[in-house]
């Protein structure tokens, strides 16, 4: 169930220094934080759906994740659904 493949690379062409918020704009750089917690909550909300839906325990979550398993469930148990998504 876990692999040690570094798939989070995909995601580096995404991030283009050039184009990153300047430090010397406070609001643009805190708003490109906002939107990028959200979209990762939103990501591993689906993912630990998918994984739980895969037969993962919570244990296999939490280690994949880098939490205990007693966080990991207090924290995301909740968004685990019967839907496909």
């Amino acid at each position: 169930m876990l692999t040690e493949s570094p798939s989070w690379l995909i995601f580096a062409p995404m991030i283009d220094p050039r184009q990153m918020p300047s430090p010397d704009a406070p609001a643009e750089a805190l708003a490109a934080v906002v939107a990028l917690r959200r979209y990762a909550d939103a990501l591993e909300r689906k993912a630990v759906n998918a994984a739980v839906k895969q037969g993962w325990s919570w244990s296999d979550i939490a280690q994949a994740l880098g939490v205990s398993k007693q966080a990991a469930h207090k924290r995301l148990a909740g968004s685990v659904t019967d839907e496909d998504s």
